[in-house]
């Protein structure tokens, strides 16, 4: 890329769109800022002009990721209304939707050990995409009684971990953890046999 053609935002991003190559390629850690730099086709001196080191740029990949994450998560739910069970059932699939098409920010995200509350902007964007989840429980355990109602909270704390368990195990080829099913389907399973531990679908269903 011709480095004039970088103004003002233009290059901050580019080094953004460069670290989440990179995070992909080579984890969170396995790359320097030079690489980044060089990847955006620009010397390392122009990334401390946006940029205060490695992880600050990596939160910034995250802020971005959980944007796109959260949106996505929003467009699960609203798809699913009036089905308080077909949003719930929907976010929880577009955590692995979300995984499986933005790899860079998901990692960026949840395994590079940047934490949301790095930034209040970070924070409020990571509360924004947990805040559909537990939106979607909360509709949901309405109709369960309120004597065997967990929290919502905790409702879509179990199914995030899920969500995420699957993801890690099985969606992101990790070595020896082949599964003989599909992802989408472990999980589509695993919020199954929970919703039915709740009482929530039928046994049979």
């Amino acid at each position: 890329m011709p480095k004039r053609g970088y103004h003002h935002g233009n290059l901050r991003q580019a080094l953004v769109e460069a670290a989440l190559k990179l995070i992909e390629a080579k984890g969170p850690t396995g790359f320097t800022l030079s690489e980044a730099a060089k990847q955006a086709g620009v010397t390392p001196a122009a990334v401390y002009r946006h940029f205060e080191g490695r992880e600050d740029l990596i939160a910034e990949a995250a802020r971005q990721g959980y944007v796109i994450f959260a949106d996505l998560m929003q467009y699960a739910y609203d798809k699913g209304q009036p089905s308080a069970l077909a949003s719930f059932e929907a976010t929880g699939r577009a955590y692995l939707a979300f995984a499986r098409k933005y790899p860079g920010h998901y990692i960026a995200m949840f395994e590079s050990g940047i934490s949301v509350n790095r930034t209040p902007e970070l924070a409020d964007v990571a509360a924004r995409a947990r805040g559909v989840m537990e939106r979607a429980a909360e509709d949901l355990s309405r109709h369960i009684p309120p004597e065997k109602r967990p929290p919502a909270s905790m409702f879509s704390a179990h199914i995030w971990a899920m969500s995420h368990g699957v993801v890690e195990l099985f969606a992101r080829n990790s070595p020896g953890t082949q599964s003989p099913f599909p992802p989408e389907d472990l999980l589509e399973s695993g919020i199954g046999v929970y919703l039915r531990g709740l009482g929530l679908i039928d046994s049979d269903s």
